[in-house]
């Protein structure tokens, strides 16, 4: 018995690292942020990580679909003076179904990536159907957000 216990606290222990420190990207809207309305922010990013938040790298496209063409679009994304806090201006039509794809990397964490999608229909955020991804996104999951917006 005392060797099942010694090797279940073994694996608890060994796994507690996996959940340790986690890089995860939150987003929110910016009118709860003086700064980032400041800077016409549409979206503020933020970044949960217990290793330098401030080496963290987040990157934004506005992605749609037109004519039975991906329609891809660099945004902008500044950072705030709170580390690990980010502002992603509009660089899109306010007309149509559009998925803001957010991705964030940090060095500390290597090839992870943490993505967060957000739909966007006619200038309106659904911010109660943001989806988390905990990896770069794949097509299909630009296109189920681009489906679940009515697109």
């Amino acid at each position: 018995m005392l060797r099942i216990m010694t090797a279940a606290i073994a694996v608890c222990l060994s796994a507690a690292p996996l959940f340790a420190g986690a890089l995860v990207l939150e987003v929110g809207n910016p009118k709860a942020n003086a700064e980032a309305s400041a800077k016409n922010a549409v979206v503020v990013a933020r970044i949960t990580a217990c290793k330098s938040p401030e080496k963290t790298t987040v990157t934004a496209t506005a992605e749609s679909i037109s004519g039975g063409k991906r329609v891809s679009i660099p945004l902008k994304v500044a950072n705030l003076s709170t580390p690990g806090t980010f502002a992603v201006t509009r660089e899109w039509p306010k007309e149509g179904t559009w998925a803001i794809v957010l991705v964030a990397t940090n060095p500390d964490y290597k090839d992870y990536a943490t993505s967060v999608l957000v739909p966007v229909r006619n200038d309106s955020f659904s911010w109660a159907t943001v989806k988390h991804v905990f990896h770069r996104p794949t097509a299909e999951d630009i296109d189920a957000a681009l489906a679940h917006n009515g697109l």
